[in-house]
Formats: C-alpha cells, structure tokens, sequence
C-alpha cells in the first residue's frame, strides 16, 4: 500500500497553491445576464473564472473541455470507473460594509478575505491542487478524476444542466462546497414568487401611499437593504420619528430623507445564507414590519401586512401552515429573499424553501396555494429541485469517514443541511467540506474569508480522498 504524508506534500506547494487562489479570487466572477454573449452567455466575469481554471490545468497536464462556456472540466487517468469533484467558480453579489476589497483577496490574521473565498473559489483550488498532487505523485488509479466546473451554482444551475445533458455522469464523486466532516443528506429546495393578484379598492382615509418598496437581489440571501419611496398626506415628521424609534428598537441602521416630495426610508440589515435566516437580520421585513403598522393605501397594505403576517419572526413556515421537520435533516425553513412592491404593479414574495428529506413539495405546494387563493396571492417561477439521501454503508461515505478521521484524528459525524450543492446532480454524491467544525459560516456575508491553515488542511484531505476512491485494489 502506497505511504504518502499528504500535508507534507501540500506544504511543497503551500506558495503556488494561495497565490493560484488570490488570482482566482480576483476575478469578479457574478452573474451578468444583461452583458451576455455567446461566448460568455452568463457574462464576462464567470467566463473569465471559468477559462481561469480550464487553463491552469492545462498548463499543468490535465485534459480540459470547455462545455458550451457554461461548465468545464478537468481530468486525469484512466479507467472505465469516472471520480467527480464538482466544484463553482461563481459567486454572489459582495454586498455592502467589507473592510477590504471584495475581490482583493487580502491576506491578514491567517485568512484570505474574498467573496468566495469559502464558497467556492477557495475550496475549487484546494481540490484542485489535490487532484495535481495525486497526479504528480504517479499513484496508480483504477478510476478517472475529473473536476467539474460550473458557473451558475449561485442561480439556476443551468451550468450543470447543460454538462450533463453531453457529458458522463461520474459514479461517484464530491462536491467541497458545503461542512466537514460528510454531508450526506441535502435539503430540497424550491424557489418561487409569490405575486399579489387581488384586485384593491383605494382607502380615502390612508396618510401613506407607498409608490415603491425593493428589497434583496437573490432567492438564496438574507437581504441586507431595504429601501421604500412613500407619500406622507400629513405628519411627515411624526412619520419619521416613529421610524427612528422602530428601528432603534431593533439596533438597525437606517436613514431617511425626503426628494420631490416623496419620503425615502432606507433599512441596513444583516446578509446571510438563505438555508438559515436566523443567521441574518432581514431588513425587507423589518420595513414591511414598520409599515404594515401604519395607515396605508388599500393596495400597500395588503402586500404588507401579508409578507409580515406570514413572514416576519418566523423562517419555519409556521404561520403558512407547512412547518415540516425530520430525524434526517432538521426542519422546514423560508427565506423572503427578494421583496418588491410598485404602486403600478404590486407586490412579489420571491423565497427559497428548503424542506427536509421525508417532506413531499407536492403536499407544501398544495397547502400553500390553497392559502394564498385566500389571501389573494399566486405562486409563480416555481422550481424543484429534489432532496438527496446517500445511505451510511455505502463506498463513497465509509472511505471518506476514514480519510477524514486519519487526518484530523477527528470523528467523521454525518450531517445534513439546508444548502444545495452540486452533490445532489449525482447519484452517489456527497458535499464535502470545505468548513471545519467550530469554524463560522461567513459564506454570503460580508468580509467572507477562509483561513490559509484550513485551505491547506481541506487540500490534504481531498487528496487522500480522491487516492482512496479512485485507486487500485
């Protein structure tokens, strides 16, 4: 059997291995629909991530295809048998408050601070020095190895959609793009709108029509700002001071100020990941909250006092009648991600939901329709994308228990989370790291960072774990 000390042979690479991953964490590798092009059809910055990758390993001996310019990969060995790593380039919007550049993948205290540094630049790099320190060393391997490169793992997953409808599909493989020590149960995850449909007869009696009210960018974000345009018939400055005092009472930032007439109220709340809104401060909802407790036009104050009926201070879906939990993977959530109101349009409620492993959709959908026809709401853009459950006896998790257990001495304890990661595109598929036990999740957050000690720790790990699955007997 093959010896190897695999942190030793990161440490040889320890320079080449944070300055590949300071050049990729540069890269401002968002979205950008409105810039599209055939060659770059989710925008420039994904693109320019994407042939970041494609080239460094090919520079380095690996065989690379570019898949429509929407996923690529990387591979090395030979085999029937096919070893995935499925790894993003993609990344969400910075936000606001950063006390370094968002995309200067600063060094300091033992971190690199970067959006994605943690998810999932950072862990992208660490697999794949990996996958190139198992190549260097010649290990002889029954199976090939191949990293998996998307660009819309943040959006709509049309990266892998694409991959797999022309490439093969891995046996098995890992995703490091979520918590050591296994994840091997993931939420189900549905986004939707919720659309304002009833009909609303003016009140003559309202002191507030509100003409417009935005809050949050991303189904998957706790929204950090949230800014509403309103009219005041009278007492405007009553008005503001009972927003001043609504928002002290909640240690929130915010600032008001008045243009052409209108009164604009701004609210600065805390962004977080939207599988746990607990973890944020929702600031779309703590200024629906505010005005739903005013005297509103007809129209305003049915959308508001719906979204904070049924949303504010409660993340479980309680008040919508569909809180859910499991022995598997915990309970039911909502995050009211994306918040908009017009005076010309009315209101959307666009949410993620990430229900447990055992919940069946078709039975939430069926209730919430049901509830929303009441209340003069409808669901629209609905997508599904189902749980994942890999059994505790199979290859793939009892090899990865005992790589992660040989390396940190640690128990590998099985988890489930409300996150979805790549792992659920395969059958036998398991997130994998790149988080640490005790180690915050400042994934989606700002001053997002990954310290260099655990990005080399993860890259031993992968190591050994892509050795285990895919050697000779």
């Amino acid at each position: 059997m093959t010896q190897v000390n695999w942190i030793s042979e990161v440490e040889k690479r320890k320079e080449a291995l944070i300055k590949d991953t300071q050049d990729l964490l540069h890269i401002k590798s968002l979205l950008d629909e409105q810039h599209a092009t055939d060659d770059a059809p989710l925008g420039k910055g994904v693109k320019e991530a994407l042939d970041f990758m494609l080239e460094l390993g090919e520079k380095d001996g690996f065989t690379q295809k570019n898949v429509g310019n929407l996923a690529g990969h990387l591979e090395f060995g030979e085999g029937k048998e096919l070893l995935g790593i499925l790894c993003h380039v993609d990344v969400v919007p910075e936000g606001d408050g950063w006390t370094s550049d968002p995309f200067g993948a600063e060094i300091r205290d033992g971190k690199i601070f970067a959006r994605g540094a943690l998810d999932d630049k950072g862990p992208t790099m660490a697999a794949y020095y990996a996958m190139k320190i198992v190549k260097e060393l010649g290990l002889p391997l029954k199976k090939r190895v191949r990293m998996i490169i998307g660009t819309d793992e943040e959006s709509k997953w049309r990266c892998v959609d694409h991959y797999f409808k022309h490439e093969e599909m891995p046996s098995l493989g890992f995703a490091p793009d979520a918590d050591f020590p296994i994840i091997n149960a993931e939420k189900g995850i549905a986004d939707f709108d919720m659309v304002q449909k009833a009909p609303v007869k003016d009140s003559a009696e309202a002191n507030l029509e509100v003409q417009s009210f935005v809050s949050g960018k991303r189904y998957n974000m706790v929204p950090d700002h949230a800014k509403a345009v309103i009219s005041v018939m009278a007492n405007q400055n009553e008005v503001i001071e009972q927003f001043i005092s609504h928002m002290k009472e909640y240690e929130l930032e915010y600032s008001y100020q008045t243009e052409n007439g209108k009164l604009i109220l701004e609210v600065v709340g805390v962004s977080a990941h939207g599988l746990e809104p607990r973890n944020g401060k929702n600031a779309g909802l703590f200024l629906a909250e505010f005005l739903s407790k005013r005297s509103l036009d007809a129209k305003s104050a049915h959308y508001f006092h719906f979204l904070t009926h049924y949303f504010f201070n409660d993340s479980r879906g309680v008040n919508l009648g569909v809180a859910y939990s499991d022995e598997i993977s915990g309970e039911l959530t909502i995050n009211p991600g994306k918040l908009a109101y017009s005076k010309e349009a009315g209101g959307i409620i666009g949410m993620t939901c990430r229900y447990p492993v055992t919940n069946k959709m078709e039975d939430t959908k069926e209730k919430l329709d049901a509830l929303l026809l009441d209340e003069g709401f409808a669901i629209e853009n609905f997508s599904d994308s189902k749980p994942h459950h890999v059994d505790e006896k199979e290859f793939l998790i009892q090899t990865l228990k005992k790589v992660y257990e040989e390396q940190t001495a640690e128990k590998a304890e099985l988890i489930a989370i409300g996150g979805g990661t790549y792992a659920r595109s395969l059958e036998a598929g398991v997130a994998f790291g790149p988080l640490f036990p005790g180690r915050p999740d400042i994934a989606h957050q700002k001053d997002e960072y990954m310290y260099i000690e655990d990005l080399l720790k993860a890259t031993a790990i992968y190591a050994q774990a892509i050795y285990e699955l895919a050697k000779t007997e």
